[in-house]
């Protein structure tokens, strides 16, 4: 059985939280892609809140660093938070983890 999906947008000025549960993977990446974008990232801050992620996979990983380029690519910031082992786990074992500015909760 497949673990529940969500995610939630929340904006504020100068900056979106993006909140994440369940399994990040190639059959709910591009809902978090769709949903990150319809968001302006110029000059904004996009907070991807992964607390609530139980699984992440190489796709979640390739979402990520497509995030990460497309705020650099927009003047805008990503910062991940709430990053817990499953996780951190992919980004520690792929040498990704320095690459994302990181930020222990909201």
């Amino acid at each position: 059985m497949r673990a529940l999906f969500d995610v939630t947008v929340t904006e504020h000025p100068y900056r979106a939280v993006v909140a994440v549960s369940g399994e990040l993977d190639v059959g709910t990446c591009p809902f978090v892609t769709e949903a990150t974008d319809a968001l302006s990232l110029r000059g904004q801050t996009l907070i991807l809140e992964l607390s609530g992620a139980t699984f992440m996979d190489s796709t979640g990983l390739a979402m990520l660093l497509q995030l990460r380029e497309r705020a650099r690519h927009e003047d805008g910031r990503l910062e991940v938070c709430g990053i817990d082992e499953p996780v951190k786990r992919v980004l520690e074992r792929t040498g990704a983890f320095p690459l994302f500015t990181t930020v222990p909760s909201l």
